[in-house]
């Protein structure tokens, strides 16, 4: 037997509105001011006791210590170097050397190099990370605060984050984490307090927090490059709230509408992005020597830098000079020699058997090439003459007379690659006379004159318009295992690239010294160079690593990664998240998710379980976490570069936001107060409602803790204490651990020293 409910049935059907409790009286608003400002002293205090806690230990330098240590030195030094993260971080760390007096004349160079016998003011740097990620912990509770939620939620919100071994070890050390997660954290707070002044558009208070947050913004986004992840999670929610402003029944105007729309896009990307390139202003402001990071850039970057070899060497290049041609990729030589390719490849391919031209890493007489015009000069006068870029030229191979060629003949390795050889003068002369020509194309394009090392170009069998290239496998013991050279039809690829590593006998006045001035770069065409060496070094990282792993790993701790052991004192430093925090947040995500899963089930079937207010809060302010933690989380499953643990830790933030969220959803009184601030009564003109938020603005009401969510709260934060202390030694680096204390605390796929 079946039932049909009719339309007019449905709509009979009551559907909760709101939830409304009792306002809690003024002394009782007092009173609740009072516990969480006592609450937010005690877990500062906490937090600074946990990242400050025996930070001069270990007093040597810990894992990745060696590079951004390394990198504050060469900040100090004014020295060149090269990096794929941006350089606020990095700055701050070279800013603290600076307070205090260093001169960065230690270079990190190892890890377990001893700080205080080479006078590293180490705890000076170590404080800058110490003390952002104590500012974090306070950030989370005041952000659960005024996103309106009771004190039970900030407090177990807080906690996880205060009682969280992987965030302890990651702000305890010269890391960028600390400045990223710190950051992120003023993104999110910023973020909600604007949206709490949102009855008070255009307002002192309402710029003040949409530009703090832009700022934050920026400070992530300079840090490192993931930190385009709280672009993602602040951009969603500015297109969901444009959305809902939009609506008529909110009373714009389309002009209205427009500036809310401008005033975002100012304040969250054009201003951001204007303070993301000071940072990049001031990197190069201050590096202004050679140094490490020369060979990333271009010729013409480098020639930028004091004291630059390219600077101080770089030589024009006549025709007919002897000339040695280098591979800039691989450090090859353009080398010849008398052996023939075989007739028959290990393939079947049948080659030219014409003499070999190889990629050799050695200097060798074999290496010498004459550069000559395609056409003789009209005056008949072999000297003096420059070669450009864009010119047809010819390359003569010294020691066998030959001159090289390339042709419709597949290479050694590659079917559909052009062979390079030589042929004799007499064919270079007459009938392979085309087959000889090589156009010099410089990367810039330009019609400049060519100079050693300075100038990198790729030389274009003129024909057939592919370009000469080399790679690293060696070819077999006919080659001599050497490198082999063919011409490669992709002409854009970035490793066609060669240049004049010598001029031969050079006697003439190009060999006297002669004094050379630094060159200018605009900043843009800087910028943009660095930019794109940093992104293709960034995606070259994909080498394996003992200890990288991936992101189904994480929200589950499953491993973490060794920082530092003492194999006297049997201690170590393993970076591994809170498990119980860990697990507990990430089942709070899972909870959540069938909450609004099941909740939108419901209602297509015309059950409505939430009141309207209640599921408002729940979407807006726990799923607000939600796309926060996704954001900073999903996109790392399409990186193919190596990841580790710590790339988790700005998630995991989130999902703590969430977790208290949720706490509240269950077992407190679930968000049935207004968090924006009302519009008061008496701003009854356009000038009143601007100067609100100044002068009106009424008391903040905060939900109330259940007994129950105390209770639960409490037993959290007990097991959290529990767990954290148990792994502290990890933490810390102290005490050293036997096999038996070690093993006790092996759980899951946690790869510990001293085990055995």
């Amino acid at each position: 037997m079946t039932s049909t409910t009719t339309k007019a049935e449905f709509e009979d059907i009551s559907v909760p509105t709101e939830l409304v409790v009792p306002l809690p009286s003024p002394e009782k608003l007092v009173r609740e001011e009072k516990l969480y400002r006592l609450a937010l002293v005690v877990i500062t205090g906490l937090s600074f006791y946990t990242r400050f806690y025996m930070l001069h230990h270990p007093d040597q330098v810990v894992f990745d210590e060696v590079h951004f240590g390394k990198f504050a030195s060469y900040y100090l030094q004014r020295t060149y170097f090269f990096d794929v993260h941006p350089p606020l971080g990095k700055l701050l760390f070279a800013l603290m050397g600076w307070l205090v007096g260093y001169d960065g004349s230690f270079m990190f160079e190892n890890i377990g190099d001893g700080y205080i016998s080479n006078k590293v003011p180490y705890l000076a740097y170590r404080s800058l990370p110490a003390l952002l990620g104590a500012l974090t912990v306070p950030i989370v509770f005041l952000t659960m605060k005024h996103s309106g939620y009771s004190l039970a939620a900030c407090v177990v919100s807080s906690a996880l984050i205060l009682f969280d071994n992987a965030h302890i070890t990651q702000t305890r050390l010269i890391l960028l984490d600390s400045t990223l997660i710190f950051s992120m954290s003023c993104v999110l707070y910023s973020y909600v307090k604007f949206m709490r002044y949102r009855n008070f558009p255009f307002s002192y208070k309402w710029w003040k927090w949409l530009l703090l947050t832009g700022i934050a913004l920026a400070c992530t986004i300079s840090t490192k490059y993931v930190g385009i992840f709280a672009f993602f999670t602040i951009g969603l929610a500015v297109c969901i709230d444009l959305w809902t402003l939009l609506d008529i029944k909110k009373g714009l105007t389309l002009m209205k509408f427009f500036q809310h729309f401008m005033a975002r896009t100012f304040a969250l990307i054009v201003f951001p992005f204007m303070l993301f390139l000071f940072t990049f202003q001031i990197h190069f402001w201050v590096l202004t020597k050679s140094g490490p990071g020369d060979d990333f850039m271009s010729p013409e970057f480098q020639e930028t830098l004091g004291d630059n070899q390219l600077t101080l060497a770089a030589k024009q290049v006549n025709y007919y000079d002897t000339i040695t041609l280098q591979h800039k990729e691989t450090k090859a030589y353009l080398h010849s020699h008398p052996d023939r390719y075989p007739l028959r490849y290990d393939d079947g391919r049948i080659s030219s058997q014409g003499q070999q031209v190889t990629g050799y890493p050695f200097r060798d007489a074999n290496n010498e090439w004459v550069i000559i015009p395609a056409v003789p000069f009209s005056n008949g006068k072999k000297e003096g003459h420059p070669v450009y870029g864009g010119d047809l030229v010819q390359l003569y191979h010294v020691i066998t007379g030959t001159y090289l060629l390339s042709h419709d003949v597949a290479s050694p390795y590659y079917p559909t690659n052009q062979e390079f050889t030589t042929v004799s003068e007499e064919d270079a002369k007459g009938p392979r006379y085309n087959d000889t020509l090589f156009e010099i194309r410089l990367n810039n394009n330009k019609r400049e004159i060519l100079r050693t090392r300075a100038g990198l170009f790729k030389l274009i069998h003129n024909p057939s318009k592919v370009a000469m290239w080399t790679h690293t496998k060696p070819l077999p013991d006919w080659g001599y295992k050497q490198q082999e050279i063919n011409g490669n039809k992709n002409l854009l690829q970035s490793s066609n690239v060669w240049f004049v590593d010598e001029i031969i006998g050079l006697n003439d006045e190009r060999s006297q010294y002669a004094p050379k001035k630094v060159k200018k770069l605009s900043f843009l065409r800087k910028y943009l160079e660095l930019q794109i060496a940093m992104f293709r070094h960034n995606n070259a990282l994909t080498a394996s690593h003992p200890y990288a792993s991936q992101p189904p790993e994480w929200p589950f701790v499953l491993r973490g990664v060794s920082y530092w052991t003492n194999n006297d004192t049997r201690s170590q430093i393993y970076m591994i998240g809170n498990p119980i925090g860990w697990w507990f947040a990430t089942c709070c995500l899972a909870v959540l998710s069938g909450v609004v899963v099941a909740d939108q089930l419901t209602r297509r079937r015309h059950y409505f379980v939430l009141a309207e207010n209640v599921r408002t809060r729940l979407y807006n302010s726990a799923g607000f976490f939600f796309l926060a933690w996704a954001a900073h989380y999903f996109p790392f499953f399409i990186m193919g570069r190596q990841l580790f643990l710590h790339h988790y830790l700005p998630a995991h933030l989130a999902s703590c936001l969430a977790a208290g969220a949720l706490l509240d959803f269950f077992y407190g009184v679930p968000g049935v107060f207004p968090v924006a601030y009302p519009i008061p009564q008496e701003a009854s003109s356009k000038k009143d409602n601007r100067a609100g938020d100044k002068n009106l603005q009424p008391a903040t009401i905060y939900p109330s803790s259940s007994a129950i969510s105390w209770a639960v709260s409490v037993a959290i934060i007990a097991v959290l204490i529990s767990t954290y202390s148990f792994f502290s030694p990890f933490t810390y680096g102290d005490p050293g651990l036997n096999v038996d204390q070690v093993l006790s605390r092996k759980w899951l796929n946690f790869d510990l020293h001293f085990a055995k």
